[in-house]
């Protein structure tokens, strides 16, 4: 049994030893607002908790003959869970929450936390959100007994035991990545007391047996064990097979370029994040260029919600020029800037011809540049010369997307069977390790794009790059 938790949706999915997905349940997480602050949300781990839990009851239902031997989670960085001194969970901050972003100047010394914690001092990562939750409830603060991150809060109800990833504690900015472990001077930095910082399990292994109440619930084996998952973006990479050196991009709500290295990476302009891989032996170094793919999955409700994806791509094989630009990614990530403006960006007078079909390809080419910019950025600082990169997840069902990446690049694109569903495929590999199987390996590309030169987006990047820049006041 698989627990993916992600930004918007979450899912529960029944999965075999050898990759195949037999089921699934997938529902919305629903949040809400903290009006103490200028932009904090929140959400109730009880409202989840119950529907992750009806999704493993309706899964059992629907088949009724599979015995489960194991459990195991992955979830979106950089959201947390808060439990009390009782070890009851009663707060979960997310991602999106930004309930820090005002005291961030208070934060001392934020070359030194970067060269510990590879991840700028924002109020993106987790001792942030915790920080600016101490300035507005004070009493509520000092309920916390520990705290996890959503992953592992999923071992946490299986297990009964809290524990941390290595790939999720990088996102609190309280891990010390040379080091493997806390950093005392970090806590210090962020006030935050040592006793509530949690012990760690190590993705692939055992985190301790299933509950009772869960192993008779869900059909499990009497010696059912929960294994540890980790961080959505490293299990997907997971699938992917990166080696040491090579280039993977991973296309979902955002997408980032990472590389794996030996040891992390200080760069002094803090032009990238360093994160701890599984199990925090190796590591990744990530530019991202924020929200991307939900961009396209907003665009597509809104202006053709009655099209499928695969009409979609039929139109875009047809055009021959372009009618607009779109800039709504969310981070000039090697500067540590948000992008606050954006929209779709047309000649004037409007053009006759323009239409959906135009709005949402330039949607898809806004997503391909966006992530080049980083990517080739990524190239040059870790001195990757490959002719090929990686890729994985959903965003790349868009054969669009692939082959604008591919020409933008000038590289091949290779993508290997599973890697719609990498994030769930990468944690049947970590199960098929504690189980002693044999672990899911890169396979045969299920497809390689090549480099266009006559791509349309070779036309459309120039003409994007212009218009991002002046909407958002940038200097070339």
């Amino acid at each position: 049994m698989i627990v993916d938790l992600g930004t918007g949706n979450s899912r529960v999915i029944l999965a075999s030893s050898e990759g195949e997905l037999l089921g699934s349940r997938t529902f919305t997480n629903r949040y809400y607002r903290d009006d103490l602050y200028e932009d904090a949300q929140y959400f109730k781990p009880e409202e989840w908790q119950e529907k992750i839990l009806n999704g493993c009851r309706e899964l059992c239902r629907e088949f009724p003959d599979i015995v489960i031997d194991g459990v195991t989670s992955a979830g979106a960085r950089q959201s947390f869970v808060l439990f009390d001194r009782e070890g009851k969970a009663f707060l979960g901050l997310p991602n999106i929450d930004n309930r820090g972003r005002a005291y961030m100047d208070e934060i001392p010394d934020s070359q030194a936390l970067y060269r510990i914690s590879g991840k700028w001092v924002t109020e993106d990562v987790g001792a942030a959100k915790l920080y600016g939750f101490r300035k507005k409830y004070p009493k509520e603060y000092e309920r916390i007994g520990s705290f996890t991150s959503i992953s592992e809060w999923i071992a946490a109800i299986f297990t009964g035991r809290i524990l941390i990833e290595p790939s999720q504690a990088c996102e609190s900015q309280l891990y010390d990545l040379r080091k493997k472990g806390w950093s005392d001077w970090a806590a210090k930095c962020y006030r935050i007391d040592k006793g509530i910082l949690p012990g760690f399990c190590r993705a692939g292994e055992t985190v301790g047996r299933i509950l009772p109440v869960y192993r008779e619930a869900f059909h499990m084996k009497e010696e059912a064990i929960f294994v540890a998952g980790g961080a959505d973006t490293q299990a997907a990479v997971l699938q992917t097979g990166l080696k040491e050196g090579e280039i993977a991009v991973v296309s979902g709500t955002t997408t980032p370029a990472v590389a794996r290295v030996p040891q992390p990476l200080y760069e002094a302009g803090q032009a990238v994040w360093v994160d701890a891989d599984l199990k925090g032996d190796s590591f990744l170094v990530e530019m991202n260029p924020g929200v991307t793919g939900l961009n396209y999955q907003r665009a597509k409700t809104l202006l053709l919600p009655d099209w499928s994806y695969d009409s979609l791509e039929a139109a875009y094989e047809e055009k021959t020029s372009f009618a607009c630009t779109t800039s709504f990614t969310s981070l000039l990530f090697y500067r540590q800037k948000s992008l606050r403006n954006g929209g779709f960006f047309m000649r004037s007078p409007l053009e006759p011809t323009a239409d959906r079909v135009d709005m949402l390809w330039a949607v898809l080419g806004d997503i391909a540049c966006a992530t080049w910019e980083q990517m080739r950025r990524l190239c040059d600082l870790t001195d990757n010369r490959d002719a090929y990169f990686l890729g994985c997840g959903g965003g790349f069902r868009s054969r669009t997307l692939c082959k604008m990446l591919a020409s933008l690049s000038g590289r091949e694109l290779r993508i290997y069977s599973g890697f719609e569903q990498a994030t769930a495929q990468g944690l049947i590999a970590l199960c098929n390790r504690a189980f002693g199987n044999e672990t899911i390996k890169r396979k045969n590309a299920a497809a390689i794009f090549v480099p266009e030169t006559e791509n349309l987006i070779h036309e459309y990047y120039p003409v994007w790059l212009e218009n991002r820049n002046r909407a958002n006041q940038l200097e070339r």
